[in-house]
Parts: C-alpha cells; sequence; structure tokens
C-alpha cells in the first residue's frame, strides 16, 4: 500500500509539472526535485517518465468512457444525457486539473498507448455525437449541424482545467448546472 501511495504522490506531482511545463520540457530528474527525493529514487516506483503520462491520461480517458457508458445506457432524454455529461466533464476536472491538462495538451506523446487511447476518445466523441443526433431526431434540440453543437460543448468543457481552479467559491454543482443552461438552453432570455 505503501508503494502505491508513493506512486501516487508522483503521478500527482507530474502532473502539476507537465501542466506548469508541457510534458516535453519536465524530467524525471524535475519531478523528484519537486518530490524532495534524489531522481533514482523514482525508479523504485515508476519505469519512466513515459509510464507517468500513460497512468494520467488513460485513466482519465478510462473514467471519462466508463462514465459516457452510464449516461449513454439511461432511459433520461437527449437534454438531460447532455446535461450528465457536462457534469461529468465538470467533476473530473474538478478532482484533477492537472491531470487534464495533460490529456488536453499532452495525449500525443503517449507511445505504445496512443492508439488505444484515440480509440477510447473516437468512441466517447461518437457516443456524444449519436445523442445529439437522438435529440435533433426526437425534436429535443434545434436542426443545426451535430458537431457543431458537440465542438462547441467539447471546446469549452475541454479548457474547463484552465478556469475550474480560479472558481474555489463555485461548487462543481453549481458549476455544472450554469454550464448546462448556458451551453444547452443558451443565453437568450
Amino acid at each position: 500500500m505503501k508503494l502505491e501511495t508513493r506512486k501516487h504522490e508522483i503521478i500527482k506531482t507530474a502532473a502539476k509539472l507537465f501542466k506548469e511545463k508541457g510534458y516535453s520540457a519536465v524530467t524525471m530528474r524535475d519531478i523528484a526535485t519537486a518530490m524532495g527525493i534524489k531522481a533514482a529514487s523514482l525508479y523504485n516506483h515508476i519505469s519512466s517518465k513515459q509510464e507517468i503520462l500513460k497512468e494520467i491520461i488513460i485513466s482519465l480517458a478510462e473514467e471519462f468512457t466508463t462514465g459516457m457508458e452510464l449516461i449513454v445506457n439511461s432511459n433520461n432524454s437527449n437534454l438531460d444525457k447532455l446535461s450528465q455529461i457536462i457534469t461529468l466533464h465538470v467533476t473530473i476536472t474538478t478532482n484533477n486539473t492537472s491531470g487534464m491538462a495533460s490529456l488536453n495538451n499532452d495525449w500525443m506523446h503517449l507511445e505504445d498507448q496512443l492508439e488505444y487511447y484515440l480509440e477510447l476518445r473516437n468512441n466517447y466523441e461518437k457516443t456524444f455525437l449519436s445523442i445529439i443526433n437522438q435529440g435533433i431526431k426526437s425534436s429535443e434540440i434545434k436542426k443545426v449541424n451535430p458537431e457543431i453543437i458537440m465542438f462547441s460543448m467539447l471546446s469549452t468543457l475541454r479548457s474547463l482545467y484552465l478556469w475550474i481552479p480560479n472558481k474555489e467559491d463555485s461548487s462543481a454543482n453549481v458549476i455544472a448546472n450554469n454550464l448546462s443552461a448556458i451551453l444547452i438552453q443558451g443565453i437568450n432570455k
């Protein structure tokens, strides 16, 4: 258990450094220094910087996939499903803003897991798009280009990691509810 705790600390510290400097600019020595240990000690817990990146990105991508599966398999309306997707993004981002920075900015540095990550992301987007298309078909959503709807929503949701750390006075629920109101209902009065 102690090894897993230390490994988790390393991953959390690395994610923060990746957010601040970018994956390519961070070395194992930087991670060790930030943790107050020698670089060689890191290798007792983790095999490489690539392993750290994989742990960060794949775990988040799988968390999104699991959340999306629950949402799409529910009996909720398509608008409610979109609202749940927004809540999913806000919740995951609130719990791991540094990891979300890596997910958005460093995914292309994945080596042996890149294909798997892209498969997860593509399936997520296909499912998101299918919810929008079903909403258009059932007249819950305006007849506009579904890809533009998805792009607009995902652009906002993917950049939450930049904005949420500055909003400590707002709970995840408040943020999710406000985002749902704006992204789903628009700003018309």
